[in-house]
Formats: C-alpha cells, structure tokens, sequence
C-alpha cells in the first residue's frame, strides 16, 4: 500500500484531461460520468464513514494478496477550510492512511478501485504501470458494456447498473500480459447504496478454468459512526 498515495495522485491529475477526452467522444461519455460519478457523498452524514472490504486472490504474488486483503474506511475531515475525504487501509488492528481527497469531487474509492488494480497487474505480469494506467484510462472513455439489472442490499432488491471494461481486449500485446489480456474490469453502482458503489471487481480469468489468475473485490460494507 505504500505506494498507492502517488498512484491515485496520478489519476487525480489526469482528471482533467480525461473529461475533456471524454466529451469529445459522445458514445463514451456516459461511462466514464456514471464510473465518476460527481457528488456521491454531498448527501452523506459527516459524523459517519463509509467501509468497504477488500479481498484479493493473486496466483502470482500470493503474499501480494495477503498484504492488500483488508478493510478500507472513508472518514470526513476539514484540511485548511476546506472538507476532505480520507481513506484509510485497515488489517490485523494496524492502519495506514490512503491520502485526503475533495469531498465534493465524489468518491474517491474508484480511483483506488483502477489504481490498485493497475499496480497489481504490473507486479505480477511485469509490465509498465505506465502503459497499463493508459489502456485503462483509454478504456474509460470508450463505448463499455453497461448492465442495468437488480441487487440485494440491506435485505431490499435495489436498481443496479454495472459497466463493464476489458481494457487489453484488442491489445496487440496481450499475449505477453501473463493472462491479463482476458482482465475485465466490473463496478456495480445503485442509488440505493451510499457512496454509489456497491462493487468493484476485477477479474482475470485462468484460460484452463478453476480459480482465476487474479481477483480483487471491494464491497460495500456499511456505515461507521465516527464519533
């Protein structure tokens, strides 16, 4: 986790660049708006934190997966006038913080969602996290699969959409990706679910079956009075 901080840092300051790559291309627009959602936490109690659970499966760096399996919080702060939000990694009573965020930006958990995905993905199959953070951030703003069905949280069935990315589908190297290639990135979104994200899974698949090659879910878990 030590080097998430810089990660997201990147993808905060490639923001702007991707909006406006995004408004160039009509039939990407809606799914880059609906993964980064603006104002997600506008309607949130401050005295409260989101948690989210985190579980990782990795074949080839099983004590990678065991190092990012946790629990991740966000909290409420004021920094210099101004209200943040903070993510904070939680495992085996220890913590670490992730790095403050604008509230008013929206959920900062998909940056960490792509992030910590794009840094798994290179420590495993080798590659550059540069030219992987750019097939992701180019698939963003391409046409995705996106998913309306139902859900079951808090013991109701809430509305879903799900947008789905396979950002190394039609990559001419993904034969060397180590089985990567096949990644396909899925965020479950609801109304109903505060924060607006319900999931965030990553998955690629073993090309012989059984259990994938990696594996990286966060769930929404409940609300944490911080009080």
């Amino acid at each position: 986790m030590r080097h998430i901080l810089a990660l997201i840092g990147a993808v905060v300051l490639l923001a702007g660049p991707l909006v406006g790559a995004a408004a160039a291309q009509n039939a990407g627009t809606a799914t880059y708006d609906l993964l980064f959602r603006n104002g997600t936490l506008d309607d949130l109690a401050r005295d409260t934190a989101l948690v989210y659970d985190r579980t990782v499966a990795n074949r080839a760096k099983p004590e990678a997966a065991t190092r990012d399996t946790g629990t991740i919080a966000l909290s409420f702060s004021e920094t210099d006038g101004k209200e943040v939000a903070t993510l904070q990694f939680r495992q085996d009573g220890k913590h670490r913080n992730l790095g403050s965020f604008p509230a008013s930006v929206g959920n900062p958990m998909i940056m960490f969602f792509y992030e910590t995905v794009v840094r798994d993905m290179a420590e495993a199959a080798g590659g550059s996290p540069f030219y992987i953070r750019n097939r992701v951030k180019d698939s963003l703003i391409q046409p995705a699969e996106v998913t309306r069905g139902t859900a079951t949280f808090e013991g109701a069935e809430v509305e879903t959409v799900t947008v789905t990315l396979r950002p190394f589908a039609e990559d001419p190297n993904r034969a060397q990706m180590s089985g990567f290639g096949d990644l396909a990135l899925a965020v479950t979104m609801s109304e109903a679910v505060p924060g607006w994200y319900l999931t965030l899974a990553a998955e690629a698949p073993h090309p012989e079956g059984g259990d994938p090659i990696y594996r990286s879910v966060i769930a929404f878990d409940g609300l944490e009075d911080t009080q």
